[in-house]
């Protein structure tokens, strides 16, 4: 007995008896950096002193944290939806009022308060279907295979609940690229299932090579059951946007060693280097011909929070799933019954991503202007992160093809990589930690993404406005200089 008279028994739950799993997952972009990066701003707010005035955050691609604007007909509309009162204001335009009342309508009790089906609400399903058949030419989209998301990351790890199965070498394996958006490696160890790493090719613009596909898959033959291949086009973190050839070559692979292909599409939007064009995979397998188009099993992800809107908090998205088995789409639909459904202001948002003003509406204009300033912007800072980068000796930034950050390779003197080893740290994290402590730069170490061995990179996003991002590169520059100095 204690003193107070209370047995005093171990924890239920400790470290030793949860779920070993969990402890496994990782995740740079939010990792120990970014923890270090919020307590400098506290100790910046209390007035301690320190060698810069702010913390520049290019950790994550969080666009509106970072003052990119939000598109003024999509926050109307939201506003009406949440408070149907304003509809009676008139400060709001015509198409953005009819807008709302479409979307109310949709809403059980005319709320957004309400629960809606698990699939999502089947208008917005409708829209985007028909969002889809838009973008890919007339490629037809049936309602039924769109599952309106929290997010892309919620389609993508329910997409991974489905796949994993078996014991030891017949465990199912994910192959996905390395550098890759740590959600992939977080959900892989979360679900226990073996992570099949394929390298994109750093001097070929981190182009995807299938001899290295090839190459992954019969290596991981040997002690696990490889089932799905995961692609992120336009690429996270590395920017490139792949041809339509290499997109053909994936499908064909696919089909070959009969692999459930997950195409992340998020940065749809963000193309921005000349003679780059984005390809849906559902669009180049359709154009393939009956042999591909009617047996390769397909799910593509697209999200609110990235493109122009990067409406990040509101959690909306959608995946497609196409050629999936009748029986696993009803077990599809009862797992995600379970969560209920996705937040119904993101699924609002994203019926006004794949349905915008049209031509002749009131709020057209305005929509165009603010989403191509937005577009262009991102474009020029993608090309400026390229060229400042460049100019500093032991850097080395492909170009930023599209998406919205780079990942520079970095050269590490010997005597630091010796120092971090030390210290138990990976030499890029040591670097990010340094630059952080020094500058007030946050940036993720490029071992959080996975990269060749010997070789060291950060992840950098482009989204800061102009006038920052010119004094965060300048910054950079200037750090990578003086810590090339201290430890040459």
């Amino acid at each position: 007995m204690s003193e107070n008279g209370i047995m005093s028994r171990a924890k239920v739950l400790t470290i030793d008896t949860m779920n070993p799993t969990v402890k496994k997952v990782e995740y740079a972009v939010r990792g120990p950096i970014v923890q270090r990066a919020v307590e400098l701003e506290r100790e910046l707010s209390e007035g301690m002193k320190k060698p810069f005035a702010e913390v520049i955050k290019a950790n994550i691609g969080d666009a509106h944290a970072m003052g990119q604007q939000p598109i003024t007909f999509f926050r109307q509309v939201l506003a009406l939806c949440s408070y149907p009162e304003l509809l009676s204001d008139s400060t709001f335009p015509e198409d953005a009022k009819s807008r709302a009342c479409r979307i109310l309508q949709s809403c059980g009790g005319n709320s957004m308060g309400s629960y809606s089906a698990s699939q999502g609400i089947d208008s917005v399903r409708q829209d985007v279907a028909r969002y889809i058949e838009r973008r890919d030419g007339g490629v037809a989209c049936d309602p039924d295979n769109i599952y309106l998301t929290t997010g892309a990351s919620d389609g993508i790890v329910t997409m991974l609940k489905l796949l994993v199965c078996g014991e030891g070498t017949t465990r199912t394996g994910v192959m996905i690229p390395i550098p890759q958006y740590p959600l992939y490696s977080a959900a892989l160890a979360e679900l226990g299932a073996v992570q099949i790493n394929y390298f994109l090719n750093e001097e070929k613009c981190w182009s995807l090579d299938i001899t290295e596909l090839q190459r992954a898959v019969n290596e991981a033959r040997q002690y696990c059951n490889p089932r799905a291949l995961c692609i992120i086009n336009p690429g996270n973190p590395t920017g490139q946007v792949q041809s339509r050839q290499c997109i053909e070559d994936v499908i064909r692979f696919a089909a070959k060693e009969r692999l459930f292909l997950m195409a992340d599409e998020v940065y749809q939007d963000n193309v921005y280097a000349e003679g780059c064009q984005f390809h849906s995979f559902k669009k180049v397998l359709f154009e393939m011909g009956p042999e591909y188009a009617e047996t390769v099993e397909l799910a593509s992800f697209h999200s609110t929070s990235k493109c122009y809107m990067g409406e990040c908090g509101f959690r909306g998205g959608y995946m497609e799933i196409i050629n999936m088995d009748d029986e696993v789409k009803d077990q599809l639909t009862k797992l995600l019954s379970v969560r209920l459904c996705p937040p119904v202001p993101g699924q609002a948002l994203m019926d006004l991503v794949v349905n915008p003003p049209q031509p002749g509406e009131p709020s057209y204009g305005s929509f165009i202007k603010e989403r191509t300033a937005t577009l262009s912007a991102l474009a020029e800072k993608a090309k400026l992160t390229e060229q400042v980068l460049n100019t500093v000796q032991g850097i080395s930034c492909n170009p930023v093809q599209g998406a919205m950050y780079s990942f520079p390779r970095i050269t590490i003197p010997e005597k630091a990589v010796k120092e971090a080893t030390e210290k138990g740290q990976q030499p890029d994290m040591f670097y990010c930690m340094k630059m952080l402590e020094e500058t007030g730069i946050c940036l993720v170490p490029g071992s959080g993404f996975g990269q060749k061995d010997g070789t060291y990179h950060f992840r950098m996003t482009i989204l800061p406005p102009t006038d920052k991002l010119k004094i965060l590169l300048n910054k950079v520059k200037e750090f990578h200089q003086r810590f090339t100095q201290q430890y040459s």
